[in-house]
């Protein structure tokens, strides 16, 4: 069964998606969402919309996708419970202290797992169904071929978004917004700076794509195994979702889908399907320019006649029994309820009796409501005649009450939970890590508590397992798509036989990759843990220990409970952004490109952006973070996140960083001492 799933971020948007066809819809409270900045509902508004969709036979959703901090769990709590007694039919969730109290409070609650996990390969899906997760959203930058071979090897239902804007970061990896601006997106209140005119060399607006639509492909992407198809816009305005549920629900059912009219509600200089077909070239950027503004004036009056009046959602089965000495019986069917009325007896009929063709003009008259007729079984007694009047009356009656069936809220059941008391952390001391890029950056092994080295690194310099020993943590690829999994997963195996111990893992696929080779698992930064609930969920899960987020300020840190040993980044070019589409691509492709390059923001700032291999990229803070010289007692670890520097310059900071000296250089304090929204 497919589904086509609506955004909703108020009630015109509710309205807009339901009349022009949507099977679900997806929403947020006031708290805990993605998009915080939406108008969302209110807690007392979620029965009444739960009962209007049902009614009309759409599913909620309702979206708990942010990262939450220990001192809103109480608040969360509260939420999942209201959330649960509006009978909703699935919550969305990125943290895993979120889906721990839903297992906890209401079990029976479906689970989706947001895009803001980074679920991009098998792994990733394996590990989202044994968290309890019964569908996985994939992210948005995969193939059709990528998404059907998760789609052949795991039974967890797999949603895409078929729609909407393209962050030029994967989701769930950025930290522009909160790094520049304070405002996280992990935290639903994202500025989007990267639609800012960033540029590299003589191209602007870098870092922003074109919008997605993989409408037209949309049949294709039921074939591959996706059963729910998400169009992303709860900021968008109501004509934007009627159009883009009406043109879905057109492409689904084999007919042309009106393209024109969506671009006009909403573009950033066209679409693009680049990641769907796999062809990344420079023609997926673009921005909203002028034209694209205006050019919706021209369309919103006839896309708001798309849900200007009740559509007909509800397919009835109805029987009509008439007879010129029993009362008349009309029952009707939704296939699930069904209800019945008696009517008047009817008279003999003096000329024509009343016939099923009559019968069907009368009973078909359902406008204003959400059904309609399918079927009819008409059978009379003799010759008798009913007056259309009677069975507008039976009519009328049956679909009231068959409308009040299924208008009633059903809540879920709800379970006390009582939230554990984490005990204070202890550190006896703060040992130092150092990752770097390259091995020859590495120029202090045995003063470090480990060496963090990307695997391809420990390839080249297969030396470095026997000399670092347990030492040794092989950094997974921060993203490894499907095409490229089963080989990691090859390497790896051969880096263990060869007595390689340790993985470092930025994210729930490659921390299944690590524990399928029997290496000890490391958590990265990625994890973006920042509750004390989550820690102990990675902890249960094989993390060894766990960088905590940086987005998280040093107090909050310290004050995350829990045994498991915790550490943070205290030096490095932060990365910003992993993206799939590459900001340094030119129009002929990857030829002569060193795989690095500087990227400018409108004050003259440069951010280096590194190139992994051709398969990923990353963007980089434009100074580093350094806080040596600030409080962190309580900490583990602090790692030295070591990326373009030189061999002599990591020696140098390293050496600073021992003695706690103040930076002689531009650095950034990072999030560590304000407060994220």
């Amino acid at each position: 069964m497919t589904e086509i799933l609506a955004p909703v971020g108020g009630k015109e948007q509710l309205i807009a998606a339901v009349r022009s066809g949507a099977d679900a819809v997806y929403l947020g409270a006031k708290n805990f969402n993605a998009r915080r900045n939406a108008s969302n509902f209110e807690d007392f508004e979620l029965p009444e919309i739960v009962s209007y969709c049902h009614e009309r036979g759409v599913k909620v959703h309702v979206v708990l996708n942010t990262l939450v901090m220990d001192s809103e769990i109480p608040a969360l709590i509260g939420e999942i419970k209201n959330v649960a007694s509006a009978g909703v039919d699935a919550v969305i969730i990125q943290d895993l202290a979120v889906a721990k109290l839903v297992r906890k409070i209401c079990p029976e609650l479906e689970m989706h797992a947001s895009t803001q996990m980074t679920i991009h390969d098998l792994s990733g899906a394996f590990e989202a169904e044994l968290l309890g997760f019964k569908r996985a959203v994939l992210s948005r930058e995969l193939s059709l071929d990528e998404i059907k071979y998760i789609a052949d090897r795991t039974d967890i239902e797999l949603e895409a978004f078929v729609h909407g804007a393209l962050c030029m970061c994967m989701s769930g990896c950025c930290y522009l917004s909160s790094v520049l601006g304070g405002r996280s997106g992990n935290r639903g209140l994202c500025a989007q700076p990267c639609r800012l005119d960033f540029r590299f060399g003589e191209k602007d607006h870098a870092l922003s794509l074109k919008d997605m639509s993989h409408i037209e492909h949309i049949r294709e992407l039921a074939e591959a195994g996706v059963c729910s198809f998400k169009i992303e816009g709860r900021m968008k305005r109501p004509e934007y979702v009627a159009a883009a549920v009406t043109a879905c629900r057109a492409a689904l059912g084999g007919k042309i889908p009106d393209m024109d009219s969506l671009r006009s509600v909403f573009s950033r200089q066209g679409f693009t399907d680049g990641y769907l077909t796999g062809k990344r070239t420079s023609d997926m950027f673009g921005f909203r320019s002028h034209d694209d503004v205006t050019a919706a004036d021209k369309v919103l009056k006839n896309l708001a006649n798309l849900y200007k009046d009740e559509a007909d959602h509800i397919p009835l089965d109805m029987s009509l029994f008439i007879s010129e000495t029993k009362p008349a019986v009309l029952s009707v069917s939704d296939g699930e309820n069904c209800v019945s009325v008696r009517g008047a007896v009817c008279e003999k009929a003096l000329r024509a009796p009343t016939d099923e063709n009559l019968a069907r003009r009368y009973l078909s008259k359902t406008g204003g409501t959400p059904f309609y007729l399918s079927n009819l079984d008409f059978s009379a007694e003799g010759e008798p005649i009913i007056a259309a009047g009677e069975i507008n009356e039976m009519r009328r009656k049956t679909l009231a009450m068959l409308s009040e069936m299924r208008a009633k809220v059903y809540p879920h059941n709800i379970f006390d939970y009582k939230l554990p008391k984490f005990e204070k952390h202890i550190a006896a001391k703060t040992a130092i890590r150092i990752r770097a890029e390259k091995f020859e950056q590495v120029l202090f092994e045995n003063e470090a508590e480990a060496i963090i080295l990307p695997m391809a690194e420990i390839e080249k310099h297969p030396e470095t397992i026997e000399k670092f020993g347990e030492k040794l943590f092989a950094e997974i690829p921060a993203l490894v798509f499907p095409s490229d999994e089963e080989k990691v997963r090859y390497r790896l195996i051969g880096l263990q036989e060869k007595g390689l111990r340790h993985a470092y893992c930025e994210n729930i696929c490659s921390l299944r990759l690590a524990k399928d080779c029997l290496l000890t698992v490391h958590g990265g930064h990625g994890l973006n843990i920042i509750n004390s609930i989550a820690l102990e969920e990675y902890e249960n899960l094989g993390v060894a220990d766990a960088t905590i987020s940086f987005e998280l300020s040093a107090p909050k840190i310290r004050d995350l409970g829990g045994k498991i040993r915790r550490g943070i980044l205290g030096y490095g070019y932060l990365p910003l952004m992993r993206m799939r589409a590459c900001p340094l691509k030119k129009p002929s492709g990857c030829k002569n490109c060193p795989g690095k390059g500087k990227i400018k923001d409108r004050m003259g700032k440069e951010f280096t952006y590194l190139c992994f291999e051709k398969k990923f990229g990353t963007l980089l803070n434009s100074v580093p973070l350094y806080v040596a010289d600030k409080d962190f007692s309580g900490i583990d670890f602090m790692t030295l996140y070591f990326t373009t520097e030189s061999p002599e310059n990591c020696r140098k900071i390293y050496d600073m960083f021992i003695k706690k000296a103040p930076a002689d250089f531009e650095k950034t304090n990072g999030l560590y001492f304000r407060e994220l929204l």
